[in-house]
């Protein structure tokens, strides 16, 4: 039996090779093929079908990297073709095995009308169906001639429009018109499904031998010389095991059309337009042949950018949604990274993507679709929750390298205690082609056997690869309740989470952050785009809560609406998850730091307008606080008089060199290594940080190498070695007064690359700022600075969206050794029972957290920051060149301490020349328990103000909300801003014309709406 199954498999695989899939296109004729090298930048359609075309041939080299050629097609139908489907067969050049990564095209007819797109497994174009003989053909193909990236560990400067070569990239392949034969086409996939489903089944189950002996049957029943017209009598002999049912108990599958399309990654967010408008042509194309056809995309930017440049395709996408064949999905501006998106702008991703599908499709989108970003936050199931959605869905948990996910259907419970029915398909795949295998594999996969019966299987070629086929489809078919399969349905992913939903309820519950055991050095890969994202959110805060000040107090100054959307959709597309991770191509990242500076300029603009107006005219000096936290006399939110309090600092010479630097509340030790090596607490007994015989701010090299996905990983043996950078090239006082005093520290190192280090203590602060500017020059080489504490902490607590994260310390177990990096926004903080220290940040997010015991028998938990890494790939030069990082150690903080520190240090004072009066603000709240997140106007332009606040400290809490004008009305509102119904937080009446009583749960977000009075 053995030698029959060999023999009918291989003979199987040649005979479709060779005979049966080349017969399905019959009797071809080739095109006359003619050129036109677009100049630069992609042309619109119509100057590329008026371009001058030249001749050319099938077999001719085109296509320099990032290119563009246009060519056009013509021919003529042979009239004996009358009747006959036709169909253009058109190979630019394509590796079937790359679909997404390599060249792209989009056909056009004279006309201009979009036909549909090119791809590696879709490289035909629909002519006649049927063909009435003699049609005249003119087609063009606007072909991308994008550089395959797709290379890890090759280091490639093809990433680039300025770095890459001039040199032609692919030879063009066929170019033929062909009479489509709808039975072999039918025949390969009956072939096909009986074939893998056979491979699947255990070699003792009889329905495998059924299979086999069927297949053979049906090759002998056609012949090789005639395949067109013995097609159906090989399909006959298959015939009958194609149609048993499923069994009852059979694993279902709600198999849901999909492209999943980064917005940028190996290539720019200008072929991710194109690739777009490929993309839902073909899925738009097929849904006419294919009525029962259902595609989900998400990405509200991706619609946005078919709405702006492919009207006429996005017209036909509209249509489709009205149809329901075209599904948005997601709710979010994008498919964003979840890590280290800020609080406010992972709300700004559903409010903008939502409102988004809500304006342009009427369609309120319940599911979060998120299948590749690189872990999930565990603030996310409250914002899902406030944003409208009941569902989440991911995939990349499977690429776990350490710890296999033990469900697949759960529901995720985050740090308030909001819980979100949550599925992660066992297909382990986003770019299903229904294949046998993977569906074979979903079903025995599947880990929560016994409670559900169903999972979800995304079905398309992606990141241009087309979506889905045909093919695919032909697949989904036979797969709908065949025997020895699970079953298959097209349908609308809601549709699954409904029924999974039902069979259900009572699903497991998984606590916590989804850590993603693997892509961990995307915390810290490209340090500016992170910089540009971390200072943009900072700007967007303070640009909306003084406009919205402004707007309010001062008669005739105008809200800055427009400005603000486009910036912060600006700022949500940066966030996508492999542009703010550090993971795409230069060109990605060349246009990101050009992107934030150009933000950065305009809301500078805006916030100086604002204060300027609030500050009046005058010579007075106002400062003004857009931190949430009272500080130096000004409250948060507000404006006034500078004034300075605390002893004055001191700063004297150290006995062995270096320098000592003292305010009444700290006093901290730098020795002659420019090291930290005492930060003393007066108000803890002078108890230091610093343990005996330690040293802080201590920069560390290592090797980075890992052993796959450069910009992505680091890899835990990449701490076996390190170098300490302790020869210092100065170390001197550069600053001296009673307000602050500052230690230089200059360092040089590697291959060429230096750093200098201020290390200021001012008066009234427990904190020492460190002021790092590197000129990094480094490769293959990740830089730390390493705060090791005198501490036994248990566990360490970092600032996530809206709260905050706690993780052990500890590696008992290889779910806890598996995280030895780790993400922290604005604050980390580890601390014994009444004593702690935090290190905060303005733009960094990887940090890693050790424990261990000193020859004093003492325990030291050791802090470390990760600030630039060196990877070669996708981006050679990745963090080469200038950086400036600000961090601090605040000695002897506690949580809450941590919050108002990291707060200061993102958002700084501003001073602005005025009249001297203060400036209220807008609206305050009691204590520092619950923090304002954001103060702004709402979206609908009503006046109204929108007021966004959460508990910080991870308790109840009790607080009274002032607001700075008359008020007539206060409501709770949804993340959209539409009022809750029912409320989900206790906010008490309207006290007077401006304050109500809140309680709030621990962590919890509350969004409230202000209604001016008159």
């Amino acid at each position: 039996m053995h030698d029959e199954r060999s023999t009918v498999e291989a003979r199987l695989r040649r005979v479709l090779d060779e005979r049966i899939r080349p017969a399905v296109h019959g009797s071809p004729v080739p095109l006359t093929v003619e050129r036109w090298e677009a100049p630069g930048e992609p042309v619109p359609v119509s100057e590329g079908l008026a371009a001058t075309y030249g001749p050319a041939a099938v077999g001719e080299e085109w296509g320099p990297a990032w290119g563009t050629t246009w060519f056009r097609l013509t021919g003529r139908v042979p009239a004996k073709w009358a009747g006959q489907r036709v169909e253009a067969l058109l190979d630019l050049g394509f590796d079937r095995d790359m679909p997404g990564f390599q060249c792209e095209g989009l056909v056009h007819r004279a006309d201009g009308e979009v036909v549909k797109g090119l791809s590696p497994r879709n490289a035909w174009a629909p002519v006649a169906a049927p063909a009435a003989g003699g049609e005249e053909v003119e087609l063009y193909v606007e072909a991308a001639s994008n550089p395959v990236l797709n290379t890890p560990q090759t280091p490639t400067y093809q990433g680039d429009r300025l770095t890459a070569g001039g040199g032609p990239l692919y030879r063009l392949g066929r170019m033929d018109l062909a009479v489509f034969r709808p039975e072999v086409w039918e025949l390969v996939h009956d072939l096909e499904v009986a074939d893998a489903l056979m491979r699947e089944l255990p070699l003792e189950d009889a329905r495998r031998w059924e299979l086999l002996r069927a297949l053979g049957e049906a090759l002998d029943a056609v012949d090789l010389a005639d395949v067109s017209g013995t097609a159906a009598r090989g399909r006959e002999r298959l015939a009958g095991v194609l149609a048993t049912p499923a069994r009852p108990s059979a694993h279902r599958i709600s198999a849901v059309g999909h492209a999943h399309i980064d917005s940028a990654w190996l290539w720019p967010l200008r072929e991710t337009v194109r690739k777009v408008a490929r993309t839902a042509s073909n899925t738009v194309a097929l849904m006419e042949d294919h009525p029962e056809y259902v595609f989900a995309m998400s990405q509200a930017q991706q619609y946005a950018w078919l709405k702006e440049h492919r009207p006429e395709v996005y017209a036909r996408v509209r249509k489709k949604v009205a149809d329901g064949q075209f599904v948005p999905v997601g709710g979010m501006w994008v498919e964003s990274d979840t890590n280290m998106v800020g609080g406010e702008a992972m709300a700004r991703q559903f409010l903008y993507g939502k409102r988004f599908f809500l304006e342009e499709f009427g369609v309120e989108t319940k599911e979060v679709w998120l299948p590749d970003s690189f872990g999930y936050t565990a603030a996310m199931p409250q914002i899902v929750h406030l944003a409208g959605c009941r569902w989440f869905l991911t995939q990349k948990i499977s690429w776990s390298r350490t710890n296999p996910f033990p469900h697949h259907t759960f529901w995720w419970e985050g740090i308030d205690g909001t819980r979100v029915f949550t599925h992660f398909p066992p297909v382990d795949t986003y770019n299903s082609d229904l294949s046998g295998r993977e569906m074979a594999h979903a079903a025995r996969n599947y880990r929560d056997k016994g409670g559900g019966t169903r999972s979800l299987a995304p079905f398309g070629w992606g990141d241009g690869g087309g979506g889905a086929t045909r093919e695919m489809l032909a697949r989904a078919a036979r797969l709908a309740d065949l025997e020895g399969s699970p079953r298959v349905t097209v349908e609308r992913p809601s549709a699954f989470f409904e029924k999974a939903h039902e069979e259900y309820p009572d699903a497991p519950v998984w606590a916590g952050e989804l850590y993603l055991e693997l892509h961990r050095g995307t915390y810290t890969s490209q340090a500016k785009t992170k910089q540009g994202n971390r200072h943009s959110e900072s700007l967007l805060r303070e640009a909306e809560l003084w406009s919205a000040t402004a707007a309010l107090r001062v008669p005739g100054f105008g809200y800055p609406y427009d400005e603000l959307e486009r910036i912060w959709k600006t700022v949500l597309l940066h966030q996508f998850h492999d542009i703010l991770p550090g993971s795409s191509i230069a060109w990605v990242h060349r246009e990101a730091r050009e992107t934030y500076a150009r933000v950065r300029a305009e809301l500078e603009a805006l916030i100086d307008a604002a204060q300027r107006a609030l500050a009046g005219e005058g010579t007075e000096d106002v400062v003004f606080n857009g931190a949430p936290h009272a500080r130096n006399g000004v409250p948060g939110g507000g404006a006034a008089l500078p004034v300075r309090a605390g002893e004055p600092v001191t700063a004297r010479e150290r006995d062995g060199g270096g320098w000592v630097l003292d305010n009444g509340l700290l006093r901290v030790e730098i020795d002659d290594r420019g090291l930290v090596v005492s930060a003393a607490d007066y108000l803890a007994a002078l108890r230091d940080a610093v343990p005996p015989g330690g040293a802080a701010n201590l920069l560390q090299l290592h090797p980075d190498f890992p052993t796959a996905w450069d910009a992505w990983d680091v890899d835990s043996y990449y701490r076996n070695n390190v170098t300490d950078l302790t020869e210092a090239d100065e170390v001197s006082l550069s600053a001296n007064d009673p307000g602050e005093a500052t230690v230089r520290v200059a360092r040089s190192f590697g291959n060429g690359s230096s750093v200098v280090q201020l290390l200021t203590l001012r008066a009234g602060e427990r904190r020492l700022d460190i002021d790092t500017e590197v000129d990094w020059h480094e490769s293959e080489t990740f830089l730390k600075a390493a705060f090791p504490l005198d501490l036994k902490a248990e566990r360490s607590a970092a600032e996530t969206q809206f709260g905050h994260v706690y993780r052990p310390t500890h590696t008992n177990t290889s779910w806890e050794a598996a995280k030895f990096e780790i993400c922290a926004h604005r604050w980390i903080h580890v601390a014994e029972p009444v004593w702690g220290v935090a290190l905060v940040n303005d733009s960094t997010y990887g940090h890693d957290v050790t424990r261990d015991i000193r020859a004093d028998g003492g325990q030291t938990t050791t802090v470390r920051l990760s600030l630039l890494r060196a990877p070669r790939y996708p981006d050679p030069e990745t963090d080469q060149g200038g950086h400036r990082l600000r961090y601090a150690l605040a000695v002897g903080a506690d949580e809450p301490a941590a919050v108002r520190e990291g707060h200061w240090i993102n958002l700084p004072e501003r001073v602005v020349r005025g009249s001297g009066a203060s400036v209220r603000p807008l609206v305050a709240v009691d204590g520092e328990q619950v923090v304002v997140e954001a103060v702004k106007l709402a979206e609908d332009r009503s006046g109204d103000v929108i007021v966004r606040l959460y508990e910080a400290h991870g308790g109840r809490a009790r607080t009274a909300l002032t607001a700075g004008f008359p008020v007539r009305s206060v409501t709770e509102t949804d993340l959209l801003e539409r009022p809750l119904d029912p409320p989900l937080a206790d906010v008490g009446p309207l006290v007077g014309d401006g304050t109500v009583e809140l309680t709030l749960r621990p962590f919890q977000i509350v969004t409230l709406r202000l209604t001016a009075a008159g």
